[in-house]
């Protein structure tokens, strides 16, 4: 039986987490670059750490390093080379303590979901809402906050507020993956964003309004009303974080039986 992997420490999540060509044609697949590989780019390339220091911080052996840096490299220059856009998402990754003498503190615990993310059991199911005020936040790139359902032989057991303490775009795919969600119900979402949460195993149901105790109970009951193609496409920008709905309304209204 093969060993479990061993989740890999970060000491914050990137912001941006999508890079799309300007002439990009929508034909050509596009790279994941895990936020595992996405750490020892900043540790060792931005920072100047050896993978010997890059080790030490992640928690991890010098040869893992070696091997997490070697893949994200060649997918940099895939990307670069090939014209591809590039996607930031996904991984064994765990948020570091902020006490780490080499660590961004503030950045950690401006996080604020340290001491949140706990362990949710082998049959828990976890979901997460964007959430404002009992309702269900229509702009994923903008929420403020995420309720936490845990479920269990599909019944609520426990309910949590997780405050994004101004994290936003791309940040916010992170957060829902330390914080072990399976499923994420929101209103508006952008394609750079879906990718990421895709990456990170996250099932999205989009395009979602009203009262968000009543969305997750619907979603137990199996007559949840979604939209499976929710998108925010009215942006344009070739350069983007995690693709935000703006102030623009997308989501609301659009949903199929």
């Amino acid at each position: 039986m093969p060993r479990p992997r061993k989740c890999r420490q970060v000491c914050n999540f990137p912001r941006t987490l999508a890079f799309v060509p300007e002439e990009y044609d929508g034909e050509k697949q596009a790279v994941i670059l895990t936020v595992d590989e996405y750490e020892t780019i900043r540790l060792i390339d931005k920072e100047g750490f050896s993978q010997e220091q890059c080790g030490e911080f992640m928690k991890i052996a010098r040869a893992t390093v070696q091997q997490i840096y070697a893949s994200a490299r060649k997918k940099l220059a895939d990307m670069l080379v090939e014209g591809l856009p590039l996607y930031i998402g996904g991984g064994d990754v765990r948020l570091c303590n902020g006490i780490n003498n080499v660590c961004n503190r503030n950045s950690c615990i401006k996080q604020g979901i340290l001491n949140f993310a706990k362990p949710k059991g082998e049959f828990i199911m976890r979901i997460a809402v964007t959430y404002e005020n009992g309702e269900i936040f229509q702009h994923f790139g903008h929420t403020e906050q995420f309720k936490i359902y845990d479920i269990e032989n599909d019944k609520v057991i426990s309910t949590q507020i997780a405050d994004t303490n101004g994290n936003g775009h791309g940040a916010l795919a992170g957060m829902l993956s330390s914080l072990d969600v399976d499923i994420l119900i929101c209103g508006g979402i952008g394609g750079g964003a879906q990718t990421a949460l895709a990456g990170a195993n996250i099932k999205l149901y989009g395009g979602v309004s009203g009262n968000a105790d009543a969305a997750v109970e619907a979603f137990l009951a199996d007559h949840l009303e979604f939209n499976p193609n929710v998108q925010c496409s009215h942006h344009g920008e070739h350069h983007h974080e995690g693709g935000e709905c703006g102030n623009h309304g997308c989501g609301n209204g659009h949903h199929c039986g």
